[in-house]
């Protein structure tokens, strides 16, 4: 591994000045914490049995069905919630930023930093590593963005690398990345799985500061000797949590072994369970962490459960889409084959629908994503692993037409129907004995 002695050095209080905050509502191991509720600026591998999460190597066994008191899923009377109202200490205008990324972000119509971008964006300019606990939709993205945009902009040889769990998200970070750089000549490129690797690695020749890519393929290119880990700046870790239920734990640890012990490590993640601390503990330095959590999905999306026969299930979804209540449906199975045979049943019944599943390329999983967006399909059936990282607005009803693995995925598929101030109502099949 070369010298680092060239590296641009971590800026910022050292270890022994790093803070914690009394007022903190959650605390880690070694920093301080923070909270606040959602809102303002919102930016834009190994496979699972439900999906692909963008090159690697799938894992053998069958699906272990799960079992959930159908209760769980009937809320008929959603409640509205007034989610506290946060006032931003700062102004993009006033955190120093250079004045053309200041100017852009005005020009997208933003001008008041979320509450994750409000106590976040200041730790990373000031060289701290960073845990930053919020759901989607909370505009975490542009808050480590920025920042390290900044960064970049003064120390013009730093090199980034953002691991994220699916193709989907990475390449909607690299949207928001292009946005926010489009007055700099600052170079990035994308490394997923589903896609050729020869464009990857003739990319990878040139100086990129920011490297966008799912764990898998990356490490497949650092075996392969076409990536160099070993002069990265920053590692961000985004939406970790899901990385870790895919299976990249030893993929994500070997990945950090490969980088500099002084490098700069952000952790994104909607929940924080032991491997993700042991992970914190082993990697990060001394980290501080931000907590952002939205109101309680559950509580305020209708719910309800769809009874069906062991013969009759199909039958019973079509008769849903008998009247227009439901005109932007997200539904979700458990299985790459299933999501496929579904989707294919409901075009042939004159329900018009799109997959979005592992066993599809990347173009093939964008096309149908696109004429959903675009309302040219009403219907996306989708696997959780394939859906992560996308985001459609608008969506009227989410369907479980088989159940989630867990209640935290059920919490998350339900949570993209009802976003913003929409109305959403959420569905989910349980087989009558």
């Amino acid at each position: 591994m070369e010298s680092t002695k060239n590296r641009p050095r971590r800026s910022g209080s050292s270890s022994g000045q790093r803070r914690s905050f009394s007022n903190s509502n959650r605390r880690s191991s070694g920093g301080g914490s923070r909270g606040g509720t959602a809102g303002g600026y919102k930016g834009g591998n190994r496979r699972s049995a439900g999906g692909s999460g963008g090159g690697g190597r799938r894992g053998g066994g069958g699906r272990k069905m799960p079992t959930f008191d159908p209760s769980q899923f009937i809320n008929k009377n959603p409640v509205e919630i007034s989610e506290e109202v946060y006032v931003p200490k700062h102004k993009f205008s006033t955190f120093g930023l250079n004045g053309k990324l200041v100017k852009t972000i005005r020009d997208m119509g933003i001008e008041t930093p979320s509450p994750i971008q409000d106590q976040v964006i200041p730790e990373i300019l000031d060289g701290h590593d960073v845990i930053g606990l919020a759901e989607t939709g909370t505009g975490k993205t542009a808050a480590f963005l920025v920042p390290i945009i900044e960064k970049t902009l003064k120390e013009y040889d730093r090199q980034t690398l953002i691991l994220a769990p699916t193709r989907e998200l990475a390449i909607q970070i690299q949207d928001e990345l292009k946005k926010l750089t489009r007055d700099f000549k600052l170079y990035s490129t994308v490394c997923v799985g589903g896609t050729s690797i020869r464009p990857q690695i003739q990319s990878l020749r040139r100086q990129n500061h920011f490297v966008i890519a799912t764990p898998g393929r990356i490490l497949d290119l650092i075996n392969q000797r076409k990536y160099d880990p070993s002069q990265v700046t920053t590692v961000v870790l985004d939406e970790a949590d899901r990385m870790l239920d895919m299976g990249f734990i030893k993929d994500m640890r070997d990945i950090l072994s490969l980088t500099p012990d002084d490098r700069e490590t952000l952790f994104f993640s909607a929940t924080m369970n032991k491997e993700a601390e042991k992970m914190v503990n082993d990697f990060m330095n001394d980290p501080i962490t931000i907590s952002v959590k939205k109101k309680d999905v559950t509580n305020s999306i209708a719910q309800d459960v769809v009874p069906h026969g062991h013969h009759d299930k199909f039958e019973t979804l079509c008769k849903l889409f008998e009247g227009d209540e439901l005109k932007r449906v997200i539904i979700f199975g458990a299985m790459k084959h299933s999501v496929e045979k579904l989707s294919k049943e409901l075009v042939r019944h004159g329900i018009s629908a799109e997959s979005i599943h592992g066993n599809k390329t990347h173009p093939q999983r964008q096309r149908s994503l696109a004429k959903f967006k675009s309302g040219n399909a009403r219907v996306l059936v989708a696997t959780d692993v394939a859906a992560r990282g996308i985001h459609v607005d608008n969506v009227s009803h989410v369907i479980n037409y088989d159940l989630p693995n867990t209640f935290d995925d059920y919490v998350h598929r339900i949570g993209r129907t009802g976003r913003g101030t929409k109305r959403g109502k959420a569905l989910t099949f349980v087989a009558t004995k």
